[in-house]
């Protein structure tokens, strides 16, 4: 599912914090870098969808599209989102904010037609 990939930041954040591995912000080059690149990808990711909300409302094209599978993604997000928040993190509040707004779009976009 889209958007999942930030939860292993989070993760992975969390252990090297909590267990007191490695300090936070990472001292290495690469691994801080990483930890800011992960922010880029939240907003940029679900915006790669947009041609596919586009092709919903202004082609009004929904064939091959399943209203399962764009609700199941929809309903994942908002538990991402919520764990995001429990979890102060925004990477994960940042990107699944995004799919959850892209993914109405389709969804409502596909119960119209």
């Amino acid at each position: 599912m889209p958007g999942q990939g930030t939860a292993f930041h989070h993760l992975h954040k969390r252990i090297r914090v909590h267990k007191k591995l490695e300090k936070y912000p990472h001292p290495d080059r690469l691994t801080n870098a990483m930890d800011k690149l992960i922010y880029v990808v939240s907003i940029i990711m679900p915006l790669l969808t947009v041609p596919q909300v586009l092709t919903v409302w202004l082609d009004g094209n929904v064939s091959g599209l399943s209203l399962v599978t764009w609700v199941s993604y929809l309903v994942a997000s908002v538990f991402w989102l919520a764990y995001g928040i429990l979890h102060r993190e925004k990477p994960i509040i940042i990107s699944n904010v995004l799919w959850i707004v892209v993914f109405a779009f389709i969804v409502v976009g596909i119960m119209m037609r």
